[in-house]
């Protein structure tokens, strides 16, 4: 889709993403001076091709989207530091408003067989992963490597990124549970005496909880673990410490990519202690902390002259992702320039593609492009929507009338 960025309105609906259609379009609409896009390389090579007068303006969102996923490459790959974070600085006791102070929620811990099977699984990938690369050294193409071992292609291009292992990023709903809205509840259950797994399950079931039981068992068996309680006991005893959920849960790669380029005033003391525990952890992972906050420095409130050092660290870093999307940055360069100098950016476009998928739901499976574009291009904007809208109303009451 192509948006006016000066009314905010949608002007053309192309049928597809390629360069050739967007220079197509370009061509037949002279005149456009400004082109916000993301870093896709057909957009680049279209706006290159059909209007190459225009200033291209590289999305400031999208360029630290490309900064998140080479941050969660470079803690992939050192996940046993946020491990070993994570056991230097256990989770600290939650004070709750009445000043009692709490212990905090044990982790979820994984089942020793599941261990077992992770690190097999984990084994087998590294094994994998050392043998694409000696296929790589010997002249193998991507596509050959992939049929010879047996994995899929865009796996073995992502192997092919890094000479180092990356282990398995972990799921994207990890500590996400349909009991998550509850846990206030059965907490507050919990500490005022009521150890009976059934009955929280029943009451938070009239709330319209819809997981299982077992999930609530389960999360009382931690609840136990936390106060000292041998497993099934239901009965209370006095003096028993009261239980909260942590304030600070522990680092994963994902989360520790989002504390990193989180802005500083958002960040809790505890996420700042867990960053700095982090930092002094580890010489690369210190690197690329600071990288990418100067980064994000840089882009937010749009310091261009910051750009050119940045490039020059980023590049003699010892981190492959990092000098990588340095790289990218370099090819696109004149783009990225504008984009940290011009207040133009593509984010009116993501409100219109909300729109555009509810037009689609909408029709079902009748949303041919014109029908599409019609609805999505021509439907009326601003003060024509409130005079539509009044036109229809004052329609609507004569009919009545």
């Amino acid at each position: 889709m192509l948006i006016d960025l000066e009314r905010r309105h949608p002007v053309a609906l192309l049928p597809d993403r390629t360069a050739d259609t967007v220079a197509q379009w370009l061509r037949e609409h002279p005149g456009v001076k400004v082109i916000a896009r993301d870093r896709a390389q057909a957009y680049a090579e279209g706006a290159r091709q059909g209007a190459p007068a225009a200033t291209q303006v590289s999305d400031r969102f999208h360029l630290l989207q490309n900064l998140r996923e080479a941050l969660d490459q470079v803690f992939l790959m050192h996940s046993q530091v946020l491990d070993a974070v994570n056991n230097l600085v256990p989770p600290q006791p939650v004070v709750l408003s009445d000043e009692a102070a709490t212990v905090p929620v044990p982790a979820h811990e994984i089942p020793l067989p599941a261990q077992q099977r992770a690190a097999q699984r984990q084994a087998r990938r590294q094994t994998l992963h050392t043998q694409v690369w000696a296929l790589h050294h010997q002249g193998w193409t991507a596509r050959a490597i992939a049929q010879h071992v047996g994995l899929g292609l865009r796996t073995v291009q992502r192997d092919l990124r890094t000479t180092t292992f990356a282990e398995r990023k972990r799921r994207s709903d990890l500590g996400k549970s349909v009991l998550n809205p509850y846990k206030a509840y059965v907490l507050e259950r919990w500490n005022a005496g009521c150890h009976t797994a059934m009955r929280l399950f029943r009451e938070i079931q009239q709330q319209g909880y819809g997981g299982s039981y077992a999930r609530v068992a389960a999360y009382a068996r931690r609840l136990r673990q936390a106060q000292g309680l041998a497993p099934g006991h239901r009965h209370l005893r006095q003096g028993l410490p009261r239980v909260a959920e942590p304030v600070c849960p522990p680092l994963t790669p994902r989360r520790t990519t989002w504390l990193v380029l989180r802005r500083q005033e958002k960040r809790t003391a505890d996420e700042a202690h867990q960053l700095a525990q982090l930092r002094a952890r580890h010489a690369e992972v210190d690197e690329a902390i600071a990288l990418a906050q100067d980064f994000a420095t840089l882009v937010r409130p749009r310091q261009p002259t910051q750009l050119d050092p940045w490039l020059k660290r980023a590049t003699t870093s010892t981190l492959e992702a990092l000098r990588r999307f340095a790289t990218g940055l370099y090819e696109d360069y004149e783009a990225v320039k504008a984009g940290v100098t011009l207040p133009w950016s593509a984010s009116p476009v993501e409100g219109h593609i909300n729109r555009l998928k509810m037009l689609k739901r909408q029709m079902f499976g009748r949303a041919c492009l014109d029908l599409l574009s019609h609805r999505f291009v021509l439907a009326p904007h601003g003060g024509q929507a409130q005079a539509a809208c009044q036109r229809a109303s004052s329609q609507t009451s004569a009919a009545a009338a």
